[in-house]
């Protein structure tokens, strides 16, 4: 992929952010559970950060899809995945279908505040009882007059705590399976909404993650985004922006773990030699560098055939499975490389350790993607 000045200027400008507005913050961040979305959120809009694909009507920078392979590859670059991740929420996750089949009313209502940094917002799809299998949902909205009523539950929400609005699926109809859902916008400060919890992680501290609890809550018809009953797969386009954001985010990041590392390696010493003269270490992380070069390739390659319109779905699945499992690999390699260093909470490496494995689960677990490549390839049918 071929990037203009524009791009780079671009790129300078959200690698600014990440120094001056988040990276400082981060450890304050990490120790709190949570960072000031709407804080932060004004800094990000200032720089066009949200909204870059979608119509300047409503705030946003009507450019293509490499603009946001930029934005995710410099965000990658933070001192840990959880506000990235918050801030790939808003840009990719939450607002695509509403973007693209929301009414004009709707995307005023609530497009254009996010695109500009005011208000925050949540996806709202896993449950207690379904994640992965999303036609295990049973959130419900039943018709009432002009109104959905919803009741139900949400888990693993990021943003959950601090959202002023949520993209919630939800089933409208009798229809089991992957039939009869919708995507509703559902305002949090409406009567009935609340959060459940906020849910302490392993990693990705600094992301407030929470469940979601509706009871009775009452939002209105035109809330529903596009068509009613075309939920699942408005959410499935929508899981193709998330796997694509969070593999860029990935790559970046290990990509600048690995040079962290081999930097680590140049001055520690051990033998009466840097660690990096051992030519175990050095062939061992020159593999590691080939490995995501082959990804990053093949991640600006998929994202080419997007701005071409090309159905990207295989191609996202593909990067999202090798993504996770060698994010996994060079965490794993740069803990053991800084030896006993590795293992404290004071290094860099134990964070990125610990954020890195929601890699093989957020967003479609390994097991996910295996069977959607499978069943892409022509297996397991009778």
């Amino acid at each position: 992929m071929l990037f203009t000045p524009e791009h780079e200027q671009f790129r300078k400008s959200v690698r600014q952010l990440v120094e001056d507005d988040i990276n400082p913050r981060i450890d304050e961040w990490e120790e709190a559970e949570i960072f000031p979305a709407h804080e932060l959120f004004p800094k990000v809009a200032a720089i066009g950060g949200f909204g870059l694909e979608y119509d300047p009507v409503y705030g946003g920078g009507g450019a293509d899809h490499s603009w946001t392979v930029v934005l995710a590859e410099e965000l990658g670059r933070c001192d840990a995945a959880g506000v990235p991740m918050a801030i790939a929420v808003q840009a990719g996750m939450a607002t695509p279908a509403l973007a693209r089949f929301g009414s004009d009313e709707l995307k005023r209502e609530f497009l254009v505040p996010v695109i500009a940094g005011e208000q925050v917002c949540s996806i709202a799809v896993s449950e207690p009882g379904a994640g992965s299998d999303v036609a295990g949902i049973t959130t419900r909205a039943v018709r009432d007059g002009d109104d959905w009523v919803i009741n139900g539950r949400k888990m693993w929400i990021t943003n959950g705590t601090q959202a002023d609005w949520v993209c919630l699926l939800a089933r409208t109809s009798d229809e089991g399976g992957y039939h009869g859902m919708s995507l509703v916008i559902v305002p949090t400060d409406e009567p009935g909404f609340s959060v459940g919890r906020k849910i302490k992680k392993m990693g990705n501290h600094s992301s407030d993650t929470a469940e979601l609890v509706l009871d009775d809550v009452r939002v209105p018809l035109r809330h529903t985004v596009g068509e009613e009953g075309r939920g699942f797969h408005m959410q499935m386009a929508q899981f193709q922006d998330e796997r694509l954001w969070a593999c860029y985010m990935s790559v970046s990041g290990a990509r600048r773990a690995l040079d962290r590392t081999k930097e680590y390696l140049q001055v520690r010493e051990a033998f009466g030699k840097p660690l990096l003269a051992n030519q175990y270490l050095q062939y061992t992380l020159a593999e590691l560098v080939a490995d995501v070069d082959i990804l990053h390739g093949f991640l600006h390659h998929t994202a080419e055939r997007y701005v071409a319109g090309e159905d990207v779905t295989r191609a996202a699945t593909v990067a999202k499975l090798q993504a996770g499992r060698l994010s996994r690999r060079v965490a794993d390699t740069c803990v053991q490389f800084h030896g006993g260093m590795g293992y404290a909470e004071e290094m860099w490496v134990a964070r990125y350790f610990r954020d890195t494995r929601l890699g093989s689960i957020g967003g479609g677990a390994d097991e996910v993607m295996l069977r959607v490549i499978a069943m892409l390839e022509g297996m397991g049918k009778k």
